[in-house]
């Protein structure tokens, strides 16, 4: 499950932000950060902050593995661009990982091996959903994203599934946590390093601003946007 060198892990998928930094695949330092503040930013602050406490400089980093969504629009856009700018600024590459990969990953009581079936609120009554399976070794050895499903059903497709729920919401308590990059060493190789010009978070559905907007005015924004 190693991944050598210095990685700086971050998320924002749920409702705050996480941070730690991996050396050599082992967990030096790490943060939980509030995301919405008043007029505020906190989060690349407290990046600078985690840094220094394991005593790297951004240049130093090997890595950075940035939790890819689904979740909250803002938080993910914010942290994801932060991600690009760190990479765009030392040189080192950028990874993405699902986040709900990290709610298993960041939960030592998932180290056992098995299937959990992770989920994240996607509001309006609906959850993200993904099958995350964990090897003996307690490494995320792969991930099925599943796409919606309303919160009542979840029992029974987890039932179907052979899995066990967790999540922030579940009777498994376990919010996503960029430590758990550490156990997520073969996602991050089988994904690659990302291309910079064109990644970003995957949102999962519309923003709910945008949902309010094409309910307005009866068609898409994108549509407006190209006849712009």
């Amino acid at each position: 499950m190693v991944t050598r060198g210095v990685t700086l892990a971050l998320d924002a998928a749920a409702s705050f932000g996480t941070i730690a930094v991996l050396a050599d695949g082992v967990l030096v330092a790490e943060r939980v950060v509030e995301m919405r503040s008043a007029g505020k930013e906190l989060f690349f602050p407290a990046v600078l902050d985690v840094l220094a406490e394991a005593r790297v400089a951004p240049r130093g980093l090997a890595r950075v593995v940035c939790g890819a969504g689904p979740g909250s629009f803002t938080a993910l856009r914010v942290v994801g661009a932060i991600a690009k700018g760190l990479c765009e600024g030392t040189g080192c590459d950028l990874h993405g990982v699902p986040s709900l990969a990290l709610i298993v990953a960041g939960h030592d009581g998932t180290r056992g091996g098995g299937r959990w079936l992770a989920t994240l609120d996607a509001m309006r009554g609906d959850r993200y959903l993904a099958l995350v399976t964990v090897a003996d070794d307690g490494g995320i050895s792969a991930i099925d994203s599943l796409g919606l499903a309303p919160a009542e059903t979840l029992a029974a497709r987890a039932e179907s599934l052979h899995a066990t729920l967790i999540g922030p919401d579940e009777a498994l308590a376990a919010p996503p946590h960029a430590r758990g990059v550490a156990r997520c060493a073969a996602l991050v190789a089988a994904g690659g390093p990302a291309d910079l010009a064109v990644w970003e978070p995957v949102y999962g559905r519309l923003a709910e601003a945008q949902v309010k907007w094409e309910a307005t005015h009866g068609r898409a924004l994108a549509a407006e946007r190209s006849d712009a």
